[in-house]
């Protein structure tokens, strides 16, 4: 759109120097076109400045922060970002994967507990995915021997679950708390560099070190950037940890209450 008014700014330009030309004296019509053609050229030229300066994309800009930032810091902090991204995603898919609707699946069991006995209730144990029904199918396989044995097992057998599935979450932790102090000990040591250079040369001068300066703060800024990134991460994936913890553990209390009705009913 701005192209278009820009095409259209110089064809009015244009159009006024020509009835300009025409009206002026017949001694005069080379000085008239010559300042009509310079404006026009000065118009092009800074709207071509402009259209650059906005097809500079937001990717682009931050391609050269990071390289003006340094390779060494800069690229530490780049690992943490992918490492803690990788492991992030991969928590979120297994936590998306193992979360179950509890309250069917409840409800399943116990049915097929009424009307086939535990083996019934096992089956369908093993058809279904998620920590809940792995946790069903322990307590089921001690039900023979007691009460006390399934709710041993139960509660052993949540503990397992409850590794499994907070697996590879401490790295994700690390991360968060490695890349923003990467990027202050790159801020530290720029800042020393900078004041070696004023030593050096025995003058503030703020050019020798503004440089020095701005590569410091930007190691700075991109670590505080993945660790705000990987805090969102690391935050959801807690809440869906403990989403899936409540509802073993209601399961639980259900699976006892359906095994000692069972029993009563023998």
């Amino acid at each position: 759109m701005k192209k278009l008014f820009s095409i259209m700014a110089i064809a009015a330009l244009v159009f006024a120097g020509t009835l300009s030309a025409n009206a002026t004296a017949l001694n005069a019509p080379t000085t008239s076109n010559t300042l009509v053609e310079a404006a026009t050229v000065t118009f092009v030229q800074e709207v071509e400045a402009v259209d650059g300066a906005e097809e500079l994309g937001w990717h682009q800009q931050l391609k050269e922060r990071f390289i003006q930032g340094g390779p060494l810091f800069m690229g530490i902090v780049l690992v943490c970002l992918i490492l803690g991204l990788a492991m992030a995603i991969e928590r979120i898919i297994f936590l998306n994967m193992s979360t179950t609707n509890t309250q069917k699946l409840a409800q399943n069991v116990e049915d097929a507990l009424n009307s086939g006995g535990v083996e019934a209730a096992k089956e369908v144990c093993r058809n279904t995915k998620g920590p809940v029904a792995s946790i069903y199918y322990q307590g089921l396989d001690r039900a023979d021997e007691s009460i006390e044995a399934a709710e041993k097992a139960v509660v052993a057998y949540g503990g397992v679950q409850m590794g499994q599935l907070e697996k590879n979450v401490s790295w994700v932790s690390l991360f968060i708390a490695l890349a923003p102090m990467l990027g202050f000990m790159g801020t530290v040591i720029g800042m020393i560099t900078a004041f070696d250079k004023i030593e050096a040369a025995g003058d503030m001068n703020p050019s020798l070190v503004a440089g020095g300066i701005k590569v410091a703060l930007l190691t700075t800024v991109f670590g505080l950037v993945v660790a705000i990134i990987l805090q969102i991460f690391y935050n959801y994936i807690i809440a869906k940890i403990d989403s899936i913890v409540n509802s073993m553990e209601d399961a639980s209390i259900t699976l006892i209450d359906m095994l000692i009705d069972y029993k009563n009913r023998k």
